[in-house]
């Protein structure tokens, strides 16, 4: 067998390979997506974890400390949100039947008015507005149910926050590597938790902007609205848009255009101060991912551990590249995925 044909059968092989995990991820979603949760939120917490482990407090009692207060957190928005979720799962119907009466008629209007032939007459049976808001309610409820398991989720990231002190040295004594070896992974998580960080004090006060403008302008379950805010802040670009979608359809229905368009005009206002603004000058560096890359990473992950998936998807994409980049043979997948700039160090470093 020649060189060529041994290429050919190690890509199928290694095509065959992924084929298999992908779907034995998503067969697992179950149990794996509370672990993910989990894992983000040690993510997220790892830093004052350690800082309380270097102003001598024990591990035990630091790990401790941050459970507690998210076990709060989880306990005072499960209480808030969840009868909100369920009066607004409820009443979504009627809701969506409104919706599609108003696009139905401005169809029509539409059709009459540029079509003699009525070619544009079905234009509103095209249409499902109503997709957005059920989206909206597919992404709380799945949150909800997410949170069922949070004692899986607690017990799991206090025994991850226990081993972050340590998994270093171990790692170096099980596999024989070098600290300098680790330096690569050491500084990708430490600039993964410092933007997952960074992510949700924006995500926060994005969430409470976003609700503070639906409760002035009148409209139904501003908490929700809130959350989705929150929630879909860590999906870049596209996330702002897709949370901002449900509410000012929700004002359509609700209170009118005049209204709708408020509520719009709102939300780009409060993207763009924390979007484009704020958060950039907090990072002092982006995702380390193209655009598409974003956006294909957030159907795949949807599709595999669905709407917390989404959620999660930059995270895991990220992981993903981490793990292309560490072997020569797939780097070159790594620098695709990549932002323009990883492309260019890695040309400078090529051409140096």
């Amino acid at each position: 067998m020649n060189d060529s044909s041994q290429t050919q059968g190690s890509a199928v092989i290694s095509f065959a390979a992924v084929v298999i995990i992908v779907i034995g991820l998503q067969m697992a979603k179950d149990l794996l997506v509370p672990f993910l949760v989990a894992a983000f939120l040690a993510l997220i917490t790892v830093r004052p974890m350690l800082w309380m482990q270097k102003n001598r407090i024990p591990a035990v009692i630091a790990a401790l400390i941050i459970v507690s207060i998210i076990m709060l957190v989880f306990a005072v928005v499960g209480t808030i949100v969840g009868a909100s979720i369920a009066e607004f799962t409820a009443a979504l119907p009627a809701y969506q039947e409104r919706l599609d009466k108003i696009v139905q008629g401005v169809a029509t209007f539409i059709g009459r008015t540029l079509s003699r032939d009525g070619a544009f007459e079905s234009l509103g049976d095209m249409i499902d507005p109503g997709w957005a808001m059920g989206l909206a309610a597919t992404i709380l409820n799945s949150l909800k149910d997410v949170l069922t398991n949070v004692f899986l989720i607690i017990f799991t990231m206090i025994f991850i926050l226990l081993e972050a002190s340590s998994v270093e040295t171990k790692v170096a004594a099980a596999f024989g590597r070098s600290t300098q070896s680790l330096q690569r992974p050491r500084v990708f998580l430490g600039n993964l938790g410092r933007y997952l960080g960074i992510k949700t004090l924006v995500s926060i006060v994005t969430g409470f902007a976003a609700g503070l403008l639906t409760w002035a302008i009148g409209l139904d379950f501003p908490l929700l609205w809130a959350m989705l805010a929150f929630l879909l802040n860590y999906v870049p670009t596209i996330g702002s848009i897709i949370a901002a979608v449900p509410a000012v359809l929700m004002a359509l229905v609700q209170l009118g255009p005049g209204e709708a368009s408020a509520t719009a005009i709102g939300f780009v206002v409060i993207n763009m101060v924390f979007g484009n603004i704020i958060e950039p000058r907090l990072m002092g560096y982006g995702v380390g991912l193209s655009a598409l890359v974003v956006f294909i990473g957030l159907v795949f992950w949807g599709w595999v551990f669905g709407p917390v998936g989404m959620l999660l998807s930059v995270p895991l994409t990220m992981t993903l590249k981490l793990a292309l980049e560490s072997d020569k043979r797939t780097r070159w997948i790594a620098i695709l995925i990549g932002s323009e700039r990883d492309a260019q160090y890695a040309l400078q470093r090529r051409t140096a």
